[in-house]
């Protein structure tokens, strides 16, 4: 027997499965119905537990193709009814035979229904999986111990050490008539500068499978050498933890912005509204799962997206809703931001543009690293923006 406890003394008793001993972390949850190792492999999780609202995981085993970096990131995953599957077709192996070679904890058998509704009303907040042979009082001794999110850099635990160039997995297709009808090469794509705070390689992808360079940057680097490698643009990732700890990224891209087009999803998103002037705060219990409907307001269009992020970007006048679907306009260090995106269900920021430099974000995941297809354009915009 194992069970979760938070650090409010909320306790639900289950089965111990995945890897052993315990583990801390925030507890957050994720309404994917699928997507389930794309998700613990996804570095925005670190130093979180999952637990997933689909009362079934582990039903198409685990594969090699739904890495989204090259280890579980989670440090641990909560589960109504857990599954081993390792003949579903496509599966190299099973979901929780992969969480025990890996060593992650992970419990299933426990009312997963009555811990979301719980977080929703309390808000995200510490807690831990751990065996009925340490005791209650024990546990929650760990659980207090573990740092809040709130002020946590945890970007530069999962950024790479070293700059790694990655090619272009199919030719830049061009606009041009020349390309068009066959009488020269396609032009070269794009390079573009990612500083890594925690990327997924979907997203890593989708740009270079529409022609782009990518040059991999640990979140460290400084803006001169980002610019000695005279990229066409910067892409913020996104990544782990707090955006207000990384004054150390946000310094760097206030050197970059209007000197070359920046733009960024998630973390990203919320480190370029940093850097223009705008404030982050911390959402109740975040946006994690497949089906948040955003608004495109520069074309009135209704997208479901896959979001994962627990931090937001205040609105004009430090308002953390937006109460109308026009795009509303913030004054920022670097001249005009607008409102571009909204979400539908909390009204919080999901994406503006730069009107005085070049700039955009969106909060959410265009990636579809689980979720729907029905951002993926937002790819081609940035290739063509460049």
């Amino acid at each position: 027997m194992s069970y979760v406890l938070l650090e409010d003394g909320t306790h639900l008793d289950g089965d111990g499965v995945g890897g052993r001993g315990h583990v801390t972390g925030e507890v957050v949850f994720s309404t994917s119905m699928t997507g389930y190792q794309e998700s613990v492999t996804d570095p925005s999780y670190a130093g979180q537990l999952i637990v997933f609202t689909y009362p079934h995981i582990g039903n198409y085993g685990v594969s090699e193709r739904a890495m989204e970096s090259d280890r579980i990131h989670a440090r641990g995953v909560v589960m109504r009814d857990a599954r081993n599957h390792t003949e579903a077709h496509g599966s190299d192996g099973g979901w929780l035979d992969w969480l025990r070679e890996e060593g992650v904890p992970a419990i299933t058998g426990l009312d997963t229904r009555a811990l979301v509704r719980h977080i929703r009303d309390r808000g995200a907040m510490r807690g831990g999986i751990f065996g009925d042979e340490m005791a209650p009082e024990e546990a929650l001794g760990l659980i207090r111990a573990e740092a809040s999110m709130t002020g946590r850099d945890l970007a530069g635990q999962v950024s790479p050490r070293e700059v790694t160039v990655l090619e272009p997995t199919s030719p830049h297709s061009g606009k041009g008539p020349q390309a068009a009808n066959g009488s020269s090469p396609a032009p070269a794509g794009p390079t573009v500068a990612v500083i890594d705070t925690g990327v997924k390689r979907s997203i890593l992808d989708n740009l270079r499978s529409r022609g782009a360079r990518l040059v991999m940057f640990p979140c460290a680097t400084d803006a001169q050498t980002i610019l000695d490698r005279e990229p066409d643009a910067v892409f913020l990732a996104n990544g782990p933890g707090d955006p207000a700890a990384l004054d150390y990224i946000v310094d760097q891209v206030r050197l970059l912005l209007g000197r070359k087009p920046v733009f960024g999803i998630c973390l990203g998103h919320q480190v370029l509204c940093r850097a223009v002037g705008l404030e982050t705060y911390k959402l109740p219990f975040g946006h994690r799962g497949a089906n948040h409907p955003v608004k495109d307001l520069e074309t009135g269009r209704i997208e479901i997206t896959s979001q994962n992020h627990g931090f937001a970007v205040l609105g004009p006048d430090g308002a953390r809703t937006i109460p109308g679907d026009e795009p509303v306009a913030w004054n920022t260090d670097f001249g005009r931001a607008e409102l571009t995106h909204l979400n539908l269900y909390d009204r919080t920021v999901e994406g503006l543009a730069l009107r005085d430099v070049e700039g955009s974000t969106v909060q959410y995941h265009p990636e579809a690293g689980p979720g729907p297809h029905d951002a993926l354009h937002l790819f081609d915009r940035f290739i063509a923006a460049i």
